[in-house]
């Protein structure tokens, strides 16, 4: 159910270039005057610039670029995703807040993001530098009806988004590192973490992280991670309003989601691969009992990795080290 201070924003906006009369509002939204007089200081709180006349009434003159659930949810065009948004300035971590929430009941679509985190989580349980109000820290509950060992594909799904967001909307030009990190200029810029509880048969919920370098500037990255990591800022020498980015993720995200869930992963396979980091090309491959040299030809229809050895052999891997840069440290 639509909010009414959103239903608010969204008269107000409507009449932009004009007011509009406290005693239209209050019949509108079915609330007393006195009470659209306090919304109006929640709004200007949240970073809206409220202009009120007597005998003219109220019209917004200027929007924040501030994120909030309020500014988060106003000009969000999506049915289902991010209809609950759950904002923070500071956490620990937006993936720990989003477990909690959804097994406590938290819908299909709820959105927990922060303007930063004081424990970012990735894969195999190493950190995520969360620098505030520089970046995308957020985490999306879904309930897919799809098998347990089909949730890594989502993984897969998410990075095609941010992809295209990157490419299409913010002229930045990505590839992807299998499983679930975002290259510019082979730097990473973006990382996903799928997390899910499920029993044998059936997921309950899957929380899907993703932790985007957006405005950064160098002396924003860590000294050790500057060979390693980028943001858009520092590729494209744009600010981008961080509101703003996440609603292209969203918008995104839904048709995407739905797309999957409807067809199943070969046109997000495909997808993939037109992202895909160093297809065709050699990389170094470490188990608990092998290391050896393989071409990388792109993922199987599960979402696998797929390597050809030098005898031809064409192999799934799952798991493995993946030595993509000649520096023996990438695990999958």
């Amino acid at each position: 159910m639509e909010s009414t201070r959103n239903k608010l924003i969204k008269l107000l906006a409507e009449n932009n270039s004009s007011y509009i009369s406290g005693q239209r509002l209050s019949e509108e939204l079915q609330i007393s005057r006195a009470a659209i007089w306090k919304h109006m200081k929640k709004l200007e709180e949240d970073g809206y610039k409220v202009e009120g006349k007597t005998k003219k009434g109220y019209r917004i003159i200027e929007y924040p670029a501030k994120t909030s659930e309020n500014t988060l949810h106003w000009g969000l065009q999506t049915k289902w995703l991010g209809e609950k948004i759950i904002h923070r300035a500071s956490i620990t971590s937006t993936q720990h807040l989003a477990h909690q929430l959804a097994s406590e009941g938290a819908p299909h679509g709820t959105i927990v993001i922060a303007d930063e985190q004081t424990k970012g989580k990735g894969r195999m349980n190493r950190s995520w530098y969360s620098s505030k109000h520089k970046g995308i820290w957020m985490s999306i509950i879904v309930r897919p009806e799809i098998l347990p060992y089909m949730a890594p594909q989502l993984t897969l799904l998410a990075a095609t988004v941010l992809a295209d967001v990157l490419d299409a909307q913010l002229g930045v030009k990505p590839q992807i590192k299998w499983p679930n990190d975002l290259l510019i200029n082979q730097k990473k810029t973006a990382g996903i973490l799928t997390e899910m509880q499920a029993e044998q048969d059936q997921i309950q919920y899957i929380v899907l992280g993703m932790g985007i370098n957006v405005n950064h500037t160098s002396d924003d990255i860590p000294d050790e991670l500057r060979n390693k990591a980028t943001s858009i800022y520092i590729e494209s020498k744009q600010e981008r309003s961080i509101k703003d980015v996440i609603q292209q993720i969203l918008q995104a995200f839904e048709p995407a989601y739905e797309h999957y869930i409807k067809h199943g992963f070969s046109d997000t396979k495909d997808k993939w691969e037109s992202y895909g980091f160093k297809i065709g090309q050699e990389i170094n491959i470490n188990t608990m009992r092998n290391s050896w040299t393989a071409k990388f030809n792109g993922i199987a229809s599960d979402g696998a990795l797929l390597i050809e050895n030098d005898d031809g052999q064409i192999k799934k891997m799952y798991s493995a080290e993946i030595d993509w840069f000649g520096e023996g440290e990438t695990k999958c």
